[in-house]
């Protein structure tokens, strides 16, 4: 969506390809995301629980939506969120309960506990498919809230999952699951991907595309994109939050496309100026 109407019309714009929200078939699905995708596609029916990891800004998110599409145009899988995961127990079940529609509540938590489990284990035998649980932000969550998420799952002396969990947080998730306390939810992982900084190819490639289903793919100088993928130092967020910088500075001169003078015109007052040498 282009809140900006001299945006959309002066560069022929369907949305602006900058921003966070652009449309799941803009999304460029790199190598990484699609494996972990299909490693979860793989591993949904068996549950258990899965980890995406790394540093800010290289493509949890965007991982996450391409997850969320994908698994919700299956046939019978039931995907639901966590919003707040640093809530405590009693909130938990709160939310846990609105995510499945069971009134759940913290006064009963044993009748809460029983209540989840037989609403989970229904729709499995129902539907032959595990529901699916996705907690963002997850290494905001308490130790008590993952310990207690792990046990919800567990069925039959831990030989049945009744759901399928995927945890995604940055780098502290992965200290935080070295704790003792979490040890046996770590070695009960399925699969983990943790995203490490992307290649100039792969940026330019993710670049190309959402500029071509954005609806102007010479929005950019050829010029003009190499110094923004080489500035971004391996960070899709940081590529694209100088794009969308880039794409106003334009629009306000009324430039007809995006190229090298202005990308240095905006760049070049951030950088550091080298100090004079003294006499």
């Amino acid at each position: 969506m282009i809140h900006d109407p001299k945006i959309s019309t002066l560069y022929a714009l369907k949305f602006n390809p900058f921003l966070s929200d652009i449309p799941i078939n803009a999304i460029y699905p790199s190598p990484v995301s699609e494996s972990f995708v299909g490693r979860c596609e793989a591993h949904m029916s068996e549950g258990g629980f899965a980890l995406l990891s790394g540093a800010p800004g290289l493509g949890k998110s965007i991982t996450l939506r391409l997850l969320t599409h994908r698994l919700s145009r299956q046939r019978d899988v039931m995907v639901r969120t966590i919003t707040y995961p640093q809530c405590r127990i009693s909130d938990f079940y709160r939310e846990l309960g609105d995510a499945f529609s069971v009134p759940l509540s913290w006064g009963n938590r044993w009748g809460s506990f029983k209540m989840a489990r037989e609403k989970w284990q229904e729709h499995i035998e129902t539907t032959n498919t595990r529901p699916v649980l996705i907690v963002d932000e997850s290494q905001e969550t308490l130790p008590a809230v993952l310990r207690e998420l792990r046990l919800l799952t567990s069925k039959e002396f831990d030989s049945r999952s009744l759901l399928f969990v995927v945890l995604a947080g940055d780098l502290r998730l992965l200290d935080n699951l070295r704790h003792p306390d979490l040890l046996p939810l770590e070695s009960r992982l399925r699969t983990r991907v943790r995203l490490e900084s992307v290649s100039v190819a792969e940026l330019t490639a993710c670049l190309r595309h959402v500029l071509d289903k954005a609806g102007n793919a010479q929005l950019l100088t050829n010029g003009a994109l190499a110094a923004l993928v080489e500035h971004a130092a391996g960070n899709p967020r940081s590529m694209m939050m100088l794009g969308n910088e880039l794409l106003h500075a334009a629009a306000s001169r009324d430039a007809r496309q995006i190229d090298e003078k202005l990308f240095f015109e905006v760049v070049a007052p951030n950088a550091p100026k080298p100090e004079r040498k003294r006499r």
